[in-house]
């Protein structure tokens, strides 16, 4: 019998309930498995690149901002001035955390994981929300209330679009000792939050150069964290449930944790020269590489140049050249080892730490840019719901009877 750990199907017999049953295929992790249409986004299988409502993400990241890509993402079409402004004034009036999302940063322990933060914050503005339950579709609902439903799923998803990098910003703030600085309405998304890092306006070709991350980062098709809020959404909780759940999966080391790894890896080897006695070392263990390989892109992530690109503007302006000597020569020894190439987290891990970031809070800034691809997964889930429920196959002791106590 095949082994199935790769996602293959199995098939055979196996004892059930006392007879001999066939056994259904078995795609492990749902690997190659279909499990419902979607308009959002597709990696198109002639070039291998990834598209967001038709449009090719690297022309998104070349002349749209975050805030088009994630209008887009909700809306199906790209914002008119008028749509976009009026977009732009929402996101912005929602930055500001409250007293009580304060005193809750406050009381998390210094060394829980931000993504444990972020979760938790999430959750809490779930609670707190009264429109929370009434953006949640009645499936016997007229069109013009579905409408309205579907308005107030945006609006939330806008409301956590806005607040989630100003938790993030002053949730680095504090581990550093330093106190949180408030969001700028005048700046950008992707502007303001290093804004926020740094109490200081970045430079417009770094901020830009971090806003490519964050649309690249946006959506990416039924990944673990989207069909987890697509899974919650199917049984129609909220869209704060939906995404605290989304959030949980992206802390997952083997889905949002890679760009921290990657680092990590970079910092550990340190110079040119020890790449390949590093990675032999690697390679002889048995260890995975992180920042290499892709589940969906078998001859490369179509994200790497555009963000390869932004990376390389990040290192000229912030003095990066000798680990981006070290990333270099790391990719093409993994080339000349193993045949894989990077993934986007790869060069994204070092930009992120060339401008400033902690490493242990790339994944949550994952998380802030993805939140534009679960507000679209949750919505075009509820627009035509199936509760999502698998079967499994039953591989236990045969039926038995309990002993009768003597």
């Amino acid at each position: 019998m095949p082994d199935s750990t790769d996602g293959a199907g199995r098939g055979g017999a196996a004892t059930v309930h006392g007879t001999r049953e066939p056994v259904p295929d078995i795609h492990r992790g749902l690997a190659d498995v279909v499990v419902d249409s979607t308009a959002i986004a597709a990696i198109d299988p002639a070039t291998q690149s990834l598209t967001y409502r038709g449009y090719p993400v690297e022309q998104l990241a070349r002349q749209c901002s975050f805030e088009e890509v994630a209008y887009l993402l909700w809306n199906g079409e790209l914002p008119e001035p008028a749509r976009l402004h009026r977009f732009l004034e929402r996101e912005r009036e929602h930055r500001r955390t409250d007293r009580p999302v304060n005193d809750l940063l406050a009381l998390m322990p210094q060394r829980c994981p931000p993504m444990d933060v972020l979760r938790t914050v999430v959750g809490f503005l779930g609670a707190r929300d009264p429109d929370e339950d009434a953006a949640m579709v009645d499936p016997g609902g007229a069109r013009g209330a579905a409408a309205l439903q579907e308005g107030r799923q945006q609006d939330e998803a806008l409301r956590l679009m806005a607040l989630m990098p100003t938790v993030v910003a002053a949730d680095m703030r504090r581990r550093r000792g330093l106190t949180a600085v408030a969001p700028d309405e005048r700046l950008g998304f992707a502007a303001n939050f290093l804004h926020m890092c740094h109490g200081e306006v970045p430079d417009p070709e770094l901020a830009r150069a971090f806003e490519t991350s964050l649309i690249l980062y946006a959506e990416h098709s039924f990944n673990a964290s989207a069909f987890t809020a697509r899974v919650i959404t199917s049984t129609q909780s909220d869209l704060y449930s939906a995404v605290t759940g989304a959030v949980g999966a992206l802390k997952g080391p083997l889905h949002g944790g890679a760009n921290e790894a990657a680092m990590r890896n970079l910092l550990e080897i340190g110079s040119p020269e020890r790449v390949d006695p590093w990675l032999r070392g690697e390679l002889a263990a048995h260890r995975k590489v992180m920042g290499f390989g892709h589940r969906v892109y078998k001859n490369g992530d179509s994200r790497v140049p555009t963000m390869r690109a932004a990376l390389g503007e990040i290192a000229e302006r912030r003095g990066g050249h000798e680990l981006l000597a070290v990333y270099d020569e790391l990719e093409r020894a993994m080339a000349d080892a193993t045949g894989l190439k990077p993934n986007v987290d790869y060069p994204v891990g070092l930009s992120y730490y060339l401008l400033g970031i902690d490493i242990v809070m790339f994944t949550p800034i994952f998380a802030m840019a993805r939140i534009a691809g679960w507000g679209a997964h949750i919505i075009e889930q509820r627009r035509s719901n199936h509760l999502i429920r698998p079967l499994a196959h039953y591989e236990g002791p045969p039926r038995r009877d309990v002993p009768v106590a003597g």
